[in-house]
């Protein structure tokens, strides 16, 4: 149903609770700023485009869809007729064309994805459907839904296929780099990819507690009674400002191997969004359009990508991010900053090359 309470055509199927759709809604919309830089960067890579121009080319797709067509449960009115409901209306709000096919695989383990080439394919396994409620599957389902309008399901399969690759030629060492360089490139976009579509699957759900549950489901599992969301996303804070540059170092070093941000920092990070002034104007009707995506300058989506790293690194309360910032601005006293952010590498103080009588320099 519209927000008139009128039919529309091919939608007749839509949840009773009226949600606010948004019509000619372009991804730019929610798109996070870090996830149009990062995609820029990887397409900046050496040989990435060579690289996936002729995977387009080689990619199985056909067989791809042959496998989940066989070997999964297609989602439609005769299965999984609910999660077809929510499909529909997701591409309703959102304003996706084209419905896209999905499928339910069996798999304990929660998940989703996004995939294909030409057209995409939206994949939940069972581990998902057993785990999470009606509303909170709906914010997943419009989760990936975000990614078909993002364009994000290409290079979500290119990512797959160089992940599977890597392991089949490790034993070559220049190659397993060249594609081990493009994977962890690809792996940082589609980290921040994330962002953008979870914020997708909040303007489909349009509940921010169900979009908080799922999250602490899939971190936690099926044990509501025992988590809180304060507590939840108090772990995410004191993730962000703990510790020293040890812990910033090893927290990059935890995160590259992933496809997909920590959840307490993706559930903070949509928080903080769903507070803000952009959030409310697409609420209020007052977003980017598609029509005029074609308009839209790159320097100017590259310019507020480096504003908001610009923004993230001065008011992040990590201690690297904190020491890049003082960097930035000329802050004195850095090098004994460096020295006792690392205390604790070496079980040693460092050498005193001073004489005992020298004044403390500033830096002491």
């Amino acid at each position: 149903m519209s927000d008139d309470g009128h039919e529309q055509t091919g939608h007749a199927k839509v949840p009773s609770r009226q949600r606010r759709r948004f019509p000619g809604i372009s991804s730019r919309a929610y798109e996070h700023p870090a996830d149009r830089s990062a995609l820029v960067a990887l397409r900046k890579l050496s040989g990435f485009d060579t690289v996936f121009k002729a995977l387009s080319g080689l990619l199985p797709e056909r067989s791809l869809r042959l496998l989940f067509l066989s070997d999964s449960v297609r989602v439609s009115d005769q299965q999984f007729a609910h999660l077809n409901d929510m499909l529909r209306d997701a591409c309703y709000i959102l304003d996706l064309e084209k419905v896209p096919p999905m499928y339910v695989n069996q798999d304990p383990q929660p998940n989703a994805m996004c995939i294909g080439l030409d057209e995409p394919i939206i994949v939940v396994t069972t581990g998902l459907v057993e785990l999470l409620d009606e509303e909170e599957m709906r914010a997943v389902i419009g989760h990936e839904v975000g990614h078909a309008l993002s364009g994000h399901a290409v290079y979500r399969t290119v990512l797959l296929f160089l992940t599977s690759l890597a392991l089949r030629v490790a034993w070559i060492p220049l190659g397993n780099l060249a594609v081990m360089a493009i994977v962890t490139a690809l792996r940082e976009w589609f980290r921040k990819s994330e962002l953008s579509a979870d914020r997708a699957g909040l303007l489909v759900g349009q509940d921010l507690k169900a979009s908080m549950r799922g999250l602490m489901k899939i971190a936690g599992g099926n044990h509501l009674h025992e988590m809180n969301v304060d507590a939840f996303l108090q772990q995410a804070e004191e993730y962000e400002a703990g510790g020293d540059l040890r812990d910033s170092v090893l927290k990059i070093l935890n995160v590259l191997p992933r496809s997909h941000p920590f959840t307490t920092v993706r559930a903070a990070e949509l928080k903080k969004w769903s507070e803000s002034r952009d959030y409310q104007r697409i609420m209020d009707g007052h977003y980017p359009r598609r029509s005029d995506d074609k308009d839209t300058s790159v320097a100017d989506s590259f310019r507020e990508s480096a504003s908001h790293y610009a923004d993230h690194v001065k008011n992040s309360k990590d201690p690297l991010m904190k020491l890049v910032s003082d960097i930035a601005g000329g802050a004195g006293g850095l090098g004994g900053r460096v020295r006792r952010g690392f205390d604790g590498f070496t079980s040693s103080p460092p050498p005193n090359d001073r004489p005992a009588d020298a004044p403390p320099r500033e830096d002491d």
